[in-house]
């Protein structure tokens, strides 16, 4: 997987598999977002942006599919129940 640093926003570093168009995002705060079926264009133009932070927001974070975790390795219960029922009470509910 080709991984590399980003700066901006929130994000921290991105990784990307071509043959299985996988694309992970990690964020800050230690969490992970996986995508699939990202195109390999979409990956360029991540890297090539000049906002990396704006570019996520735009063009990917609400368009693919995610899977949450952590992006020290370490899947916690907390991530996994927000990855399938969404954010508990308090955690972006209006």
């Amino acid at each position: 997987m080709d991984r590399r640093a980003l700066r901006g926003g929130r994000l921290k570093a991105a990784g990307y598999d071509a043959r299985e168009q996988r694309l992970e995002i990690d964020l800050v705060d230690g969490e992970r977002r996986v995508y699939q079926a990202v195109p390999p264009e979409v990956w360029r133009r991540l890297l090539a942006a000049p906002n990396p932070a704006s570019f996520y927001a735009d063009r990917i974070e609400e368009e693919y599919a995610v899977t949450r975790a952590r992006a020290d390795g370490r899947d916690d219960a907390r991530s996994k129940l927000d990855s399938l029922f969404g954010p508990g009470p308090g955690k972006g509910d209006a």
